[in-house]
């Protein structure tokens, strides 16, 4: 006997390797066999590869299913997590200057998550927050290719930030994959 369930039937878009998000000729990311010259290099091309997984993790799904908190009790979603990485950015820029940090983002410890509400302007706001935060830190890194130089009040090294950077992405990627798949079934890399 079959039972009814309201989870979602997996499925992928990819028609060559269906455990893949998307075909390797239509995936915009780097992917196998990239050759990044150099550590700076390398460390750049995965950050810049994470967020575009976020992104496209992201994409064809409305607001009610973008603020969808998928795995009760916890207040992640995958609009949380564009907050959230907006705030990381902003945190990230403060640790690097020497000047007064620039305020939260979205106020208390879990306004990121908790203000992720289904509306296309807190949406719209989100990935502006998020473009804007990712370039501001970006410009500021962009003259320090030295990744042993240490910048602000902490003294933090180019290198630790970057891998910091890379890291937090990769690991929200992993979350993103399975509220992906909670919302709507669709799985892959």
């Amino acid at each position: 006997m079959r039972r009814m369930t309201d989870q979602p039937a997996r499925w992928s878009q990819a028609t060559v390797y269906p455990d893949m998000w998307a075909d390797p000729d239509d995936d915009p990311r780097s992917g196998e066999g990239f050759n990044a010259e150099g550590e700076l290099a390398t460390l750049q091309t995965f950050l810049a590869d994470y967020r575009l997984t976020l992104r496209m993790k992201c994409q064809g799904l409305d607001p009610e299913q973008l603020a969808r908190r998928s795995v009760p009790p916890s207040t992640m979603s995958l609009l949380g997590l564009l907050r959230h990485l907006a705030e990381a950015e902003r945190d990230w820029l403060n640790w690097i200057t020497d000047g007064e940090p620039l305020p939260k983002l979205y106020g208390d410890p879990d306004g990121d998550f908790d203000g992720a509400v289904a509306e296309q302007a807190v949406i719209d706001t989100a990935y502006a927050d998020l473009e804007r935060e990712q370039a501001a830190t970006d410009a500021a890194l962009a003259g320090h290719p030295d990744l042993s130089e240490r910048l602000g009040k902490d003294g933090i090294a180019v290198r630790e930030l970057l891998v910091h950077r890379v890291e937090e992405y990769a690991r929200h990627c992993g979350h993103a994959d399975l509220l992906r798949e909670c919302i709507d079934g669709r799985v892959g890399q």
